[in-house]
């Protein structure tokens, strides 16, 4: 089976090695943006959707390079607060944002809130930008609740303050291998597996029957 070249819209080494382990069975190139010169290559996420801005990231990529390009987009959406931060979750305390101050408006935005109204899905989208001009997504979901106080050491952004379903423990607090196993990021990656294998299979496919 020929190998492909995946691009990933990233620079973020944590991200590039999480997606490599995960792909390492397959024919594949694995090769982040820095790696082909652009490094400082930027698309402004100004969608209003995780999809739009996923899907505008992989595809704006892709018209500079060749391969399968892929790009991310993750947001916190609390029940209580009709969606938001939602797409804006990087940017929920304005425009110089810290963890810290996303989590400490949220907090106030919450306050007084009781917890059976604190509600919340952390949700990512991956964007496949194809060889032949089409995309395709694939999404991953996490359920919990938002906590009245920050909780835990590891992770990063609103982990400290998310309550996993069936865990009672915040993301900070599970640490990396059990959030890496059942987070939205997590099951889109997985899906993103099965989506790429299905696209080598049909290449494959192709390939025999045009011999």
């Amino acid at each position: 089976m020929n190998r492909k070249r995946l691009i990933l819209s990233t620079g973020n080494p944590n991200k590039v090695d999480e997606i490599k382990d995960i792909l390492e069975d397959l024919p594949l190139d694995v090769l982040s943006k820095d790696d082909l010169g652009f490094k400082n290559f930027e698309v402004e996420e100004d969608g209003s959707t995780l999809e739009e801005n996923a899907i505008k990231k992989a595809v704006a990529l892709r018209e500079k390079t060749e391969g399968i390009v892929i790009a991310d987009d993750t947001g916190l959406f609390v029940d209580f607060l009709n969606g938001a931060p939602g797409v804006y979750s990087a940017r929920y305390s304005g425009e110089n944002s810290t963890y810290e101050k996303n989590n400490f408006k949220l907090l106030n935005e919450l306050k007084g809130v009781p917890m059976e109204k604190r509600g919340a899905c952390f949700k990512t989208i991956i964007a496949l930008a194809m060889e032949d001009g089409s995309v395709v997504t694939v999404k991953g979901e996490c359920k919990g609740t938002i906590g009245t106080e920050p909780k835990g050491d590891g992770g990063f952004g609103y982990d400290p303050l998310f309550i996993v379903d069936g865990y009672n423990k915040t993301f900070a607090e599970l640490g990396e291998e059990v959030k890496n196993k059942i987070s939205h990021r997590a099951k889109a990656l997985n899906r993103l597996k099965e989506e790429i294998i299905k696209i080598l299979k049909d290449d494959a496919d192709e390939n025999i029957c045009s011999k």
